[in-house]
């Protein structure tokens, strides 16, 4: 996955893109690993005050790689192995949660599943004005993990989160910034332009006291938020081994409406 995720330096910016070489730039659980490893290798960055996250320029990721041999050996596993696959995930948004300078997400295209659980474990998002969101777990059977639903609630609400996750509906950018979703928009293909943007203010800034001040501002916002999601990854195992699961994958895979049956 070396080549999938690069890090660039400018300054007191990073900026940290992953692409397959792919439209679909799905998340697969090597690049997963190399996205965790690339946001825990700022643990020691005491130069860096902006990290910028980026796809590719037609489509930040349409969410987890269901083609995977990963996921399919998750299914086949027992227990203890299962439970650990299963944390890949988890893992990579809480390092990106976790990194002390100002996060900054791009995004262009579509940003599925996955991916908005990735990008709402960062601080701030600015999406290209034809990029559109879209939280389909539901849809394929499954519920919405990661540790994402606080998140979620903690940017736009519970109402419009149920709206997202429940309803599945896709949210135009212009639509998520009115949310709280986006923190800005840009012309498609300005994404990354307009989040060097907020970058470059954000390095502007002393460097001690932006961190000082996300650390605080995360405390009070996410203290609640692992005593309501530390489930959701065992919530995930439950639904993988229901009927309905695969049905959502087969329909998914084969293109056509699921039929499900509640087993």
């Amino acid at each position: 996955m070396e080549d999938s995720v690069r890090i660039e330096r400018r300054g007191r910016i990073a900026i940290v893109r992953f692409d397959r070489g792919v439209k679909a730039n799905p998340l697969s659980h090597d690049l997963m690993r190399a996205l965790t490893d690339a946001a825990r290798g700022f643990e020691d960055d005491t130069e860096t005050s902006a990290v910028i996250l980026t796809g590719r320029a037609d489509s930040f990721t349409l969410g987890m790689d269901l083609k995977d041999p990963t996921v399919a050996k998750s299914r086949d596993a027992g227990l203890a192995e299962r439970r650990n696959l299963l944390q890949a995930g988890p893992r990579m948004c809480r390092a990106w949660e976790e990194i002390e300078p100002l996060t900054i997400v791009a995004i262009e295209g579509w940003c599925v599943g996955g991916g908005v659980a990735l990008a709402a474990s960062c601080d701030l998002r600015v999406m290209g004005e034809s990029a559109q969101l879209y939280v389909p777990e539901i849809e394929r059977g499954m519920n919405m993990g990661w540790g994402t639903v606080p998140r979620l609630v903690n940017l736009c609400g519970p109402a419009r989160t149920k709206r997202l996750v429940i309803l599945a509906e896709k949210i135009s950018a212009k639509t998520a910034e009115e949310w709280g979703m986006a923190d800005g928009t840009a012309p498609d293909g300005g994404a990354l332009e307009a989040a060097l943007v907020l970058a470059e203010r954000v390095a502007a800034m002393p460097p001690v006291a932006v961190r000082l001040c996300k650390q605080a501002i995360n405390a009070a916002t996410t203290a609640l938020n692992h005593a309501v999601s530390h489930a959701d990854m065992d919530q995930f195992a439950i639904a993988q081994a229901s009927d309905d699961f695969d049905e959502g994958v087969r329909a998914f895979l084969e293109k056509r409406p699921p039929r499900y049956t509640g087993n």
